[in-house]
């Protein structure tokens, strides 16, 4: 794409600018929804969770024995106060990078646009592992999702250090 004409330009950086912003908000409900479920975690403290587990797999009317509801009760019977306590503060920490990601992003600094680009590649071999393994629509969103967030992250980069370079 050309972008000697100052129009052009214009509509390049608007269009970057709304496309930052797009991810960080993004980033920013992540970080929300992350943050509620780690506080989540404080009202099971001191609950009996593989009872509390079960009875909502029963109210959900699903069989216990089978596949998902025993790898959800599996998980509720290794909970205790000490572990959901290291999982309250591993979704704070998760919460706070990405409201800080999202900050930076809104604010169009390009430790932000690295910070995105790096922390969502992380992801990517993981996510084609996982498609490898079993391809769900889910797994294909998620890894478009991120891909092209990967993607619009790097092309944002290139952009600004283009267009400083003069």
């Amino acid at each position: 794409m050309n972008l000697d004409n100052p129009r052009l330009q214009a509509r390049e950086a608007t269009r970057l600018a709304e496309g930052l912003r797009t991810v960080a908000l993004l980033e920013a409900t992540k970080g929300i929804v992350v943050l509620l479920a780690g506080m989540g975690m404080f009202a099971l403290l001191h609950q009996d969770v593989q009872a509390l587990a079960e009875r909502l797999v029963q109210h959900a009317q699903l069989n216990l024995a089978s596949h998902y509801p025993r790898i959800f009760l599996d998980l509720a019977a290794g909970l205790n106060d000490r572990r959901l306590w290291q999982l309250a503060a591993a979704a704070l920490a998760y919460a706070l990078l990405r409201m800080v990601e999202a900050y930076g992003l809104w604010r169009r600094r390009q430790w932000a646009q690295w910070l995105a680009a790096l922390s969502g590649g992380i992801y990517l071999p993981f996510e084609l592992a996982e498609l490898h393994r079993q391809v769900t629509g889910l797994g294909l969103l998620v890894l478009a999702v991120n891909a092209a967030i990967v993607g619009f992250m790097a092309y944002s980069l290139h952009r600004e250090r283009a267009a400083a370079a003069g």
